[in-house]
């Protein structure tokens, strides 16, 4: 039976070494201030907004939320990201993904700072990404690899398949993991004979988005299986990829869903924060 890796427990050691941090850097006068832009009224992103102020909360970081209706203009939007580039007591800013349907999605990450850029989806942090000089790490791929970290599983010289290539995981993961030394293989929905890719994964990272996507027969016995999606089954209970029971008879650790990689994310985007708060003092 795999090893349940507990994404709660890791991201709480997080928030505590987040949270002196915060405290050094107050003592510094220097006061970590995340702005988070919301528009429109998606439950789940009120949700996840809500679960940031929290995390805030927790660690000590200022909070400024930025609540817009459904209809607002992209000229609104942009407008309101160059005053807070522009402002010097905020450090980080995020606006919540998926934007209402008539809002231009990559002109808005474009129009946010890349040093405030705390989801660190902006192409000039993805291409220091890429080249392995980045201040600010995605938040959802570095929280994988604090939890590979934590429980010392080695990525040098291993096999690690990555299904999905997202810009928000896929890529992003499959670049950090390189940069580890893994040797990596990205699969989507183009990859013919999927399951013969993944039979060799020793590190098997899957953010497809389907229930059940990945079967006990598709993994290499003794693998570890990291589960970044987040699916609702036909209960309407969260779920992830990964046939969760089946694979874990082969698997030697697994990330459940929920409970697993959801929480890094969060603690991730707190860590960014205070590093972009640092860096910006030195300025």
């Amino acid at each position: 039976m795999a090893k349940r890796i507990d994404g709660k427990k890791i991201s709480a050691a997080m928030l505590e070494t987040v949270a002196a941090e915060v405290t050094e850097l107050k003592k510094e006068g220097i006061e970590p201030t995340l702005a988070v832009i919301l528009v429109g009224e998606d439950p789940a992103s009120q949700v996840y907004v809500r679960n940031k102020q929290r995390a805030c909360e927790q660690v000590g970081i200022r909070s400024v939320s930025h609540i817009l209706p459904a209809d607002t203009t992209q000229q609104t939007l942009l407008a309101l990201i160059d005053t807070l580039n522009r402002d010097k007591s905020v450090n980080g800013i995020l606006c919540q993904l998926p934007l209402p349907k008539h809002l231009d999605e990559e002109q808005v990450l474009l129009a946010i700072s890349p040093e405030k850029d705390v989801d660190a989806f902006h192409p000039v942090n993805v291409g220091r990404i890429t080249i392995g000089n980045a201040d600010l790490l995605p938040c959802t791929p570095a929280g994988v690899m604090e939890m590979l970290r934590y429980e010392n599983i080695p990525v040098a010289g291993k096999h690690c398949v990555v299904l999905g290539r997202s810009n928000i995981v896929g890529k992003p993961m499959a670049l950090l993991l390189l940069a580890a030394n893994g040797t990596v293989t990205v699969c989507h929905s183009k990859t013919e004979n999927i399951a013969a890719y993944t039979r060799t994964a020793d590190i098997l990272v899957t953010a497809v988005g389907k229930q059940n996507f990945v079967t006990a027969d598709m993994v290499k016995p003794g693998a570890v299986v990291i589960d970044v999606s987040i699916n609702r089954n036909a209960e309407g209970k969260l779920c992830g990829d990964a046939d969760f029971d089946a694979v874990s008879e082969v698997a030697s650790c697994i990330t459940p869903v929920p409970g697993g990689v959801g929480p890094m994310t969060i603690a991730m985007l707190m860590k960014n924060t205070v590093s972009a708060a640092r860096a910006q003092s030195k300025k």
